[in-house]
């Protein structure tokens, strides 16, 4: 190991070096080479003082670590701030016209953008944010946390379904503790609840976002919330520290949907079964008895279609299909589907890889469909089938959305069919326990080789 001495007489030289002229030809000087002009790529200087300075000698780290620190720093914060589906979110591309087609500004997003803007540079109380779907609630709170990121403060923005996901799935973490996630989210420095009211309000849920609430309320610690309720649809014991004027800044956005200025006259694309081929019918559905199947196989393809025919006649709980390609499983749950709708039903079909595609295009400034109205269409319908769920891009935010929509019908207990290869190792864990619960799901798997057509 090379002697302290020596070690700074190595870098004494070298970053005396650098204080030459321009006309030096050493290579510490160099760029391309090293990479800092300043200390030729060690990461330390020296500054040129008198021998009686108290400063001489003395080592300090490069203007080029501390940018890269910096910049560590804010990817580091912006990693954990849960922003990547809000990125561009930012202040500079809010629209105060609320692209409703009139040119003028609307009033109330002129106003909340200038307070939004103030409060993000100072984080001094709290900021309620109140307003219907789609009137740029989101935006604004994601562009405040943006912009506190920005400027290195530890942030953490979450929708509150997503807050209460997180608490949840610690139960069954390795990776933490749902203490240690707990006491991350209620002691953050900066805090955006994003749509306060979605969540599935059971009195375990309730109680957590109200100990998380409560807590930021007694310390008085920066916080933003976001939700289309009116006070009077909130619970009480939140609703009262909502409205201490001494604390909150309150929000009223009277806008209309910004991503669908046209309003309900827009259809979701994926709230029609009309989509689907009509020839998957069970009048067309072939049981392949002329095909030299194994007995077995015969019978898992003969249950799986007197299965399908069961659940359409009386829609109650889950059906699973399981099964390779070309088995059968998707034209049985489209069978389904049409059926319900000739009874008037108004079932969604929607493969689970162009589900996620639809909820991401909302985000887009172009979208004429709010990101709001496919995701409370989809996850309320009377009847709901999910197609190829496990060939998704399973991103976090791939995941959490596709839980929070199967959760709520589990819940709730609403008719679901779910139609999935016979590999579930790629499908999450979460989702997994609620399609294996008997006591609301039927899993037929379907064993036949890939139909051959002829």
């Amino acid at each position: 190991m090379e002697p302290i001495g020596d070690a700074i007489k190595r870098i004494t030289e070298v970053t005396s070096m650098t204080k030459k002229n321009d006309n030096s030809t050493n290579e510490a000087k160099s760029p391309e080479k090293n990479g800092c002009p300043i200390c030729g790529g060690i990461g330390y200087v020296r500054r040129d003082r008198p021998i009686d300075h108290p400063e001489f000698g003395v080592i300090e780290v490069c203007e080029c670590q501390l940018a890269k620190k910096r910049q560590a720093s804010e990817a580091r914060l912006f990693q954990i701030s849960n922003l990547d589906a809000y990125g561009k979110m930012v202040f500079d591309n809010f629209d105060m016209h609320g692209l409703d087609g009139r040119k003028q500004t609307n009033t109330t997003l002129e106003v909340a953008f200038n307070t939004a803007q103030n409060y993000s540079h100072k984080l001094n109380g709290w900021l309620l944010i109140m307003g219907d779907f789609g009137c740029g609630k989101t935006h604004l709170a994601a562009a405040i946390a943006n912009e506190v990121v920005a400027h290195n403060v530890e942030t953490l923005f979450l929708t509150v379904p997503d807050l209460l996901d997180w608490l949840r799935f610690t139960y069954s973490s390795k990776e933490t503790t749902y203490e240690e996630r707990f006491e991350e989210i209620r002691n953050i420095r900066f805090l955006v609840l994003d749509d306060l009211g979605t969540q599935n309000a059971t009195p375990w849920a309730r109680e957590k976002l109200f100990q998380i609430i409560n807590f930021r309320y007694i310390h008085k610690l920066p916080t933003v919330i976001t939700t289309n309720l009116d006070m009077t649809q909130i619970e009480d014991r939140i609703s009262s520290r909502l409205q201490d004027r001494n604390l909150v800044i309150k929000l009223q956005i009277d806008a209309p949907d910004y991503r669908n200025p046209l309003g309900a006259e827009d259809v979701s694309p994926i709230s029609s079964i009309t989509q689907i081929s009509s020839h998957r019918t069970f009048e067309n559905f072939s049981i392949r008895a002329d095909e030299n199947l194994r007995q077995d196989e015969k019978k898992s393809l003969e249950e799986a279609f007197y299965a399908a025919q069961k659940f359409a006649d009386n829609p109650k709980g889950w059906l699973i299909f399981k099964g390779g390609l070309a088995t059968g499983k998707t034209h049985l749950a489209a069978a389904v589907s049409h059926y319900r709708a000739a009874m008037g039903d108004e079932p969604i079909f929607t493969v689970v890889p162009d589900l996620l595609d639809h909820l991401r295009a909302t985000f887009s400034p172009t979208s004429t469909v709010s990101y709001d109205s496919i995701f409370n269409q989809v996850r309320s319908a009377k009847l709901l089938v999910l197609d190829d769920l496990g060939t998704q891009n399973a991103t976090p935010w791939a995941r959490e959305k596709l839980y929070q929509i199967i959760n709520y019908r589990y819940e709730s207990g609403m008719p679901t069919i779910i139609t999935t290869s016979e590999h579930s190792k790629d499908i999450d864990p979460r989702i997994l326990s609620r399609m294996n619960d008997k006591r609301i799901s039927r899993i037929i798997p379907i064993i036949v080789p890939p139909y051959q057509a002829h």
